[in-house]
């Protein structure tokens, strides 16, 4: 974590020509031209890339049309998450990986001739591969190609398009730049001139499943997985090769059946075959790991999938290859872009809780309205009605609504109304005024009244229209001097009550209303059905009101197809123009165009004007609910809450400073306010309007998922170390029963519901683990999403493996080998040979079907990805650091790179190259002696260390006159690399001697320089122990690694690789590790005791010695003394209800002796 920002300005750098002047895509080979004009002239063409302070530095000749390309052409910039020091520039047509130590470009990954544009990349850490978003929203993966210089051949590409499959000499040079492999690529949606891609997220911690997101709302979900592919190998001698990374996963089969992974030696035959060595066969007997498995493992991530770019290779085996496919898991809908209208549906009440949900319809500028549940966030309905942007909707009830669209109008003024009702339950629609709508003055308000009995049309031009909405029939079509409407609003006062008085009184006398009937009587009927039959029947009279141009008043009676004139009144002359009206209550509030709100009390009969200083008023709408007077207001620049009771602003919101521009408002419920914003989005806020986000566990969630994060915490530990570890249980469970604790059946019965929610493959797999604990709680840090957990127990796990690898060959640790070798070999079953893993075996017959050669396994093959660099093993660090310093090499320009490789080749014994390199200083350069000096020095103290004393005195006395990195190089020259770590240690590179102790010390050196490091990330000033964890992983010292766990008091992980490296008998119980091991199982006991899970704690406290027992007791104790609480407290309220009894039946008595 950054605390502060770098000193310095930094420096400048430019690219120069990103544009690849041959297009090397993988579909036509793409390097014929290369072939023809020579290495050298490739090697120019990849110099172009250059990284450098000054344009054209390096090849001032280039053409002056190749100009410096900007930043704005980049779309991206990040770091390569799976090497260090490197960045990714990702251009429409290339990507470029740029070195950060040479400052240079080392690699270019050009689209295809025909492929679609990048838009966005996202690098994996797992492994080296790229996932790469494409204008066409089509997702590819691109995998590091790795480079063999070898007799082996080539395997055949999934896809068929290897450019190093065509005829003609390769420079070495160019080969050796770091390419990307296409692999996979999913299907690509049609794009219009509305619609494109906005970006792309990949998940963390798998980093196999992508989230694509279009502009239109719509999340597109994919799965990365695999199919067996059989990928053949020929043999090539003496030709050099390039080789795609395996298409396997990494401890997988590689048989010629290729379907039983992870397939394992008896325990038996294991601890036979570790008798080879004397002192380490007991610790091996005494090993419960690798376990026989016959379930395939379960793709969990991409490194499940993905073999490593540097991992072991052995093109003569026939391998198991996989194909990539990406499968389509999910869509999303979301928003049309930008919502146009919104309207809630009617709200919840007494008589509609048992059915209602919380609908909102979103009407969209393409004619689109589609209808979401906001309990659970999702779409629940969509119609695709109109041909034009959506005007207007109302709700007729909560399970139907009118929607209103017409085009722009032309120079007539007329347009066609499209006004429909549509059915949420049929999904019908239909024209709500019949053929009538062609060539008319655009509707301009559409009201629903407040029993859903009528509907008013207002048109711009065109006298209103009153309509029966359980008939769709006209009612009253107004005359031509009808005043012009404003705004208008129903009444929701009604004379529904005393009807159905008088219907519970005189059955009869509603016979003589108007009425309209809507479902004829079929068969015999209740007395009940009958009367609401009658009552839905009724014509009931309601009001509205209405303003005109002049701000006059209207108010109006509708009953049946009657419409009754009522009173009118003046306009007030505080206020101009009325725009809009809301009624609830006794309460009715107007505004106009200059921004005041006249609220009128009329049970009072008094009238307030408030003036609000925003300018023209678009909308006002009450909150729903009884006695709730708050209001919603709608500006051009905002909006407003406002408590008509208390005439008081309750909160504002102002666009586009606070939020984009409010296109709409409503109510979500007495408290949500709803506002539609033109970036189109959605938002239900809170009473402030400063926060839209709705969390998860408050939403109503359609079908059961597995999400610990969903869940209270107390009930996801629970699942944890369910998962993790159950050696109280004789067989593996997915059932909690008798949890103990506040709220114990109700954990019980969330942690029983997620664990049967874990898919089924994984549920099958758990019980049986190859490697036991260590990998049950791998695979439950990815299940779980824990970044912390996942990165411990793949160091622990791979070191675990590694650890009991050396002590069943009988190897000192001493002695391991701190360079790569092959010559280290663990001897294994004579019918079995094993592949990509440590210590698995597995029977696969030849090619002959001879089953009784001999198979060894290199006990240095396998490591950890580069993601995890100074971790890796020692052998397989030195050799990528080797491989990298070649890559320097080879994309050598300036005499700075030139120095650079020499410095690094110095320091990781490579004198030879480092000489030759010396040598190559131009005779014009002002450090031509000097070098010459240097190769000369290099080259003699290879023959004689006569002169180590001097070198030595010289290098201490360049380190105290600030001249640490030529001093260090000294060091390493006359093999003193131990004390050069000593001294970037000291002046505090600590980073730098972590390298250069991997790269060039042997193993007990090494972890002395490792250790201090140590050391120093758990001083308090650095304060970094969950990496100082990772550090004495990966020396082995895992006993170090306990007591750190436990000193964090992260009780839980220490329990679990204790019981990890029991299993895998790497540690050696003597009073010292015991007594820590058993202190461990003491506090763990203790975290399992407040999840409640008491047989658990009782395991685990017969695990931890006297204070383990000691510890059991007082919990036995402890219950014993709450039980007989709560019994006494039961028999005292028994008592008092037995008193309580007696007192109301003698109350009961002499009431009725009173009476």
């Amino acid at each position: 974590m950054t605390s502060r920002p770098p000193a310095g300005t930094g420096r400048r750098f430019y690219i120069s020509n990103p544009a690849s002047p041959v297009n090397s895509g993988a579909a036509d080979g793409g390097r014929s031209s290369e072939r023809r004009t020579g290495g050298r002239s490739a090697l120019r063409r990849n110099f172009k890339l250059l990284v450098g302070d000054v344009k054209d530095s390096v090849f001032p000749t280039s053409k002056a049309g190749e100009d410096a390309v900007t930043l704005n052409e980049c779309l991206q910039l990040m770091y390569l998450r799976s090497c260090r020091n490197h960045l990714l520039l990702v251009y429409s047509k290339e990507l470029l990986i740029l070195d950060l130590e040479i400052k240079q470009t080392v690699g270019i990954v050009a689209i295809e001739r025909s492929g679609s544009p990048f838009v966005q990349v996202v690098a994996c850490r797992q492994r080296d591969a790229l996932l790469c978003l494409h204008e066409n929203a089509s997702v590819t993966v691109r995998v590091r190609r790795k480079v063999v210089m070898g007799p082996f051949s080539t395997p055949v590409d999934q896809i068929g398009n290897m450019a190093s499959q065509q005829t003609g000499d390769l420079s070495p040079l160019s080969e050796q730049d770091v390419t990307y492999e296409l692999r996979c690529q999913s299907e690509a949606i049609r794009i219009t001139k509305h619609i494109r891609i906005t970006g792309m997220a990949a998940c963390p911690v798998n980093e196999r499943s992508v989230a694509i997101f279009v502009n239109d709302g719509r999340i597109m979900f994919w799965n990365l997985t695999t199919v067996p592919a059989l990928v053949q190998a020929r043999d090539t001698p003496n030709h050099t090769q390039t080789h795609l990374s395996p298409l396997h996963s990494p401890g997988f089969s590689l048989s010629d059946s290729g379907s039983d992974p992870y397939k394992y030696p008896s325990s038996s035959s294991s601890s036979e075959a570790s008798t080879a060595a004397a002192s380490p066969a007991k610790t091996a007997k005494t090993c419960s790991v690798p376990r026989t498995c016959n379930v395939p493992h379960v793709k969990m991530a991409i490194c499940d999938m993905i073999g490593q770019t540097y991992g072991p290779t052995e093109p003569s085996v026939d391998r198991q290859g996989y194909v990539f496919r990406f499968t389509l898991q999910g869509l999303l809908s979301g928003l049309p872009l930008p919502p146009t209208i919104i309207k809630m549906c009617p709200p919840l009440t007494t008589k509609n809780w048992n059915v209602y949900r919380p609908l909102l319809a979103v009407g969209s500028s393409h004619g689109l309205v589609q209808v979401y549940n906001l309990s659970s966030g999702l779409l629940w309905r969509e119609f695709n009605i109109h041909t034009c942007q959506v005007r207007g909707l109302e709700w007729t009830s909560l399970t139907s609504f009118l929607s209103f669209a017409y085009p722009s109008p032309g120079q007539s003024g007329l347009v066609k109304n499209e006004l429909l009702l549509v059915n949420l339950q049929t999904g019908s629609s239909e024209l709500f005024r019949g053929d009538k709508g062609n060539d008319e003055s655009p509707i301009e308000i559409v009201r629903i009244s407040h029993l859903k009995q009528y509907a008013i049309i207002v048109f711009k031009d065109k006298p209103m229209e009153l309509w029966d909405i359980r008939s769709q029939t006209l009612l009253r079509e107004m005359p031509k001097n009808f005043p012009t409407i404003s705004a208008l609003e129903w009444s929701p006062s009604n004379n529904l009550k005393s009807l159905k008085k008088k219907l519970s009184q005189d059955p009869t006398s509603a016979a003589g209303s108007p009425t309209v009937e809507l479902l004829p009587t079929i068969g015999t009927e209740t007395k009940a059905q009958t009367d609401s039959k009658k009552l839905a029947n009724l014509t009931v009279r309601e009001h509205f009101v209405f303003t005109d141009s002049d701000g006059q008043l209207y108010h109006f009676m509708v009953e049946g197809n009657i419409v009754k004139d009522g009173s009118k009144i003046p306009p007030d002359g505080t206020m101009g123009a009325i725009t809009c009206i809301a009624w609830k209550g006794d309460t009715m509030v107007l505004g106009d165009v200059d921004g005041n709100i006249n609220i009128w009390d009329l049970k009072a009969k008094i009238s307030r004007a408030v003036p609000t200083h925003r300018g023209w008023i678009k909308k006002l709408k009450f909150a729903p609910g009884r006695g709730n007077q708050k209001i919603l207001v709608l500006y051009n620049d905002g909006a407003e809450v406002w408590d008509a009771k208390e005439v008081e602003m309750v909160s504002s919101v102002k666009c586009p400073r606070d939020m984009a521009k409010v296109i709409d408002i409503d109510w979500a419920s007495s408290d949500k306010p709803v506002l539609a914003c033109d970036d189109g989005t959605v938002r239900v806020s809170d009473m402030d309007m400063k926060n839209a986000c709705a969390p998860v566990t408050e939403r109503d969630i359609t079908e059961p998922v597995f999400s610990p994060h969903l869940v209270p915490p107390a009930a996801a530990f629970t699942v944890k170390y369910l998962l993790q570890h159950q050696p109280w249980n004789t067989d593996f469970s997915y059932s909690l029963t008798d949890l103990h604790g506040k709220n114990g059946e109700e954990l019980q019965r969330i942690v029983n519901e997620q664990l049967q929610l874990i898919p089924s493959d994984l549920q099958e797999y758990l019980p049986i683990c190859p490697y036991g604990t260590a990998q049950r709680c791998l695979i439950v840090s990815r299940l779980f999403g824990d970044e912390s957990e996942l990165h411990f127990w793949t160091v622990a796990l791979h070191n675990l493996r590694r650890e009991q690898a050396r002590l069943a060959a009988g190897i000192d640790k001493d002695l391991l080998p701190s360079t790569p070798t092959s010559d280290m070999f663990l001897p294994v079953d004579s019918a079995s040979s094993s592949q990509g893993d440590l210590l698995a075996s597995e029977n696969t017959a030849g090619s002959s079907g001879d089953t009784t050669s001999s198979g060894y396994f290199p006990l240095d093959a396998l490591s950890l990805d580069t993601c995890y660099d100074i971790l890796c093993d020692q052998p397989f660090f030195q050799k990528y650091q080797l491989e990298r310093i070649n890559l320097h090499d080879s994309k050598r320009a300036t005499y700075e790179h030139t120095q650079h490789c020499a410095e690094k080749l110095l320091m990781l014994g490579q004198s030879d190259r480092a000489v030759q390199l010396y040598l190559e200083t131009d005779a014009d350069n002002d450090n031509y002696f000097s070098d010459s000096l240097r190769a000369c020095l290099i080259a003699t103290i290879r023959s004689s260390g006569a002169s180590q004393s001097t070198i030595k005195l010289v290098a201490t006395n360049l380190i105290a006159n600030g001249k640490l990195p030529e001093g260090v190089q000294l060091l390493c020259l006359i093999d003193k690399a131990f004390d050069a770590c000593r001294y970037l240690q000291d002046y505090g590179e600590w980073d730098q001697a972590a390298w250069l102790a991997k790269a060039s010390l042997n193993n007990v050196e090494c972890s002395e320089v490792m250790k201090r490091w140590v050391d120093h990330l758990c001083s308090s000033a650095v304060n970094y122990k969950s990496k100082a964890i990772l550090v004495l992983l990966s020396l082995g010292h895992f006993l170090k690694v306990l007591e750190l766990l436990y000193s964090m008091r992260h009780f839980d992980r220490a329990a679990l690789f204790a019981e990890a490296c029991l299993e895998f008998g790497v540690l050696i119980l003597n009073e010292e590790t015991s007594s820590l091991i058993e202190a461990i199982f003491l506090e763990y006991a203790r975290y399992l005791h407040s999840l409640g899970n008491l047989t658990a704690m009782e395991h685990y406290c017969h695990k931890a010695g006297g204070k383990g027992q000691q510890l059991l007791r007082d919990m036995q104790t402890e219950n014993a003394q709450l039980q007989e609480k709560a019994a006494g407290e039961g028999s005292e309220d028994g008592g008092a209800d037995q008193q309580g009894d007696a007192d109301t039946t003698e109350g009961v008595e002499e009431g009725l002796l009173l009476s």
